[in-house]
């Protein structure tokens, strides 16, 4: 049995010049963080929605809610390990996922093959990472910040 996931998330840009922007758990020096309860990694967060999702799992705010101070500058690649390892506790592992981030800068292509091997990792299945632009239009379009989908896919074990 297969089931298939979507997941989505989008932080603004932090003003705090000390804020590290990680996406796909790779860091992305000189560039501004991202304003988040954990590391905000949109990446990631949207990988494990879609998992989560698939597995019929609650979401990742439930999971793993930004009220609490535990998870407060969590390294979210470490909470994707966890989602990972909840899905197979529940019988599920993943056979990819597909991920497109969406933002004007920082450009993705240097870092997209260190990404998707991250996240690989992580979730021991093949993943692909597309870089798109919003062309100017809406909130993303003007780099006020980072948004990311991403769709994976499930089978039972």
């Amino acid at each position: 049995m297969i089931r298939v996931g979507q997941g989505f998330d989008v932080h603004a840009f932090s003003a705090d010049p000390g804020r590290r922007l990680m996406l796909a758990g790779i860091e992305f020096p000189g560039e501004p963080g991202l304003l988040g309860h954990s590391d905000a990694d949109v990446v990631a967060h949207a990988v494990s929605d879609a998992i989560l999702g698939a597995a019929g799992l609650a979401d990742l705010g439930q999971q793993f809610p930004d009220t609490s101070p535990e998870w407060e500058g969590a390294d979210s690649i470490s909470l994707l390990a966890k989602v990972v390892v909840l899905a197979g506790e529940h019988r599920w592992t993943v056979g990819n996922v597909d991920v497109t981030v969406i933002c004007e800068a920082p450009r993705l292509a240097p870092r997209r093959e260190a990404m998707a091997a991250r996240l690989a990792e992580v979730c021991s299945a093949p993943v692909s990472v597309k870089g798109k632009r919003a062309e100017g239009l809406g909130a993303i379009g003007r780099s006020e910040g980072i948004a990311a989908i991403a769709v994976a896919l499930l089978e039972s074990t």
